[in-house]
């Protein structure tokens, strides 16, 4: 799955990167928007699974810890949109009909595989925070792209702790690895 997972990723990112060239504010306005989506989807299931008594030690930590990431993916959201990263109606139609797939995707994923959905967005935020890093690279300081990117790190780090939290076999991810 996490071949398939990389091959999805890198393909979508592709696709971005090319509709998006120039226009950093609007590409990450779309990522951003669409990286709520996971952690959504997550507590959706989360959500589902204590409805029907299937929950399991690691539940309450980790319905808190998608809570708090999707509140601070939101805050990054509103930074984008103070930049001007949703002022064209086509952004907007783009992500949102985009994140309206991928939450179901991760849905269905999350209760499939939860392992693999952690990869998907463990994969993601990796690439969130590289995507941060080659902008500050390219442009002027700015401390709030830096705080993004941070979090960014921060959240691929959570993810692969709560992908050892419910596969403790699992060693191919090392939060030590993102830092």
């Amino acid at each position: 799955m996490n071949t398939i997972n990389t091959v999805v990723l890198n393909f979508t990112v592709a696709i971005i990167d090319f509709l998006y060239q120039g226009r950093d504010f609007q590409r990450f306005w779309v990522l951003e928007e669409i990286a709520r989506a996971p952690y959504f989807a997550f507590l959706s299931v989360l959500h589902l699974r204590e409805s029907l008594g299937l929950r399991g030690p690691e539940h309450l930590y980790l319905m808190k810890e998608h809570f708090a990431q999707t509140l601070n993916e939101t805050e990054h959201l509103e930074y984008m949109e103070s930049r001007g990263g949703n002022a064209y109606w086509i952004d907007r139609f783009f992500a949102r009909h985009l994140v309206l797939a991928y939450y179901w995707i991760n849905v269905v994923y999350y209760w499939m595989a939860p392992r693999a959905a952690y990869h998907l967005s463990y994969e993601i935020e990796v690439h969130a925070a590289v995507t941060y890093a080659k902008y500050l690279a390219l442009h002027d300081h700015d401390d709030k792209i830096l705080e993004i990117m941070n979090d960014e790190i921060q959240h691929s780090q959570e993810l692969a702790e709560a992908i050892l939290l419910i596969d403790p076999k699992e060693k191919s991810l090392s939060v030590e690895s993102v830092k």
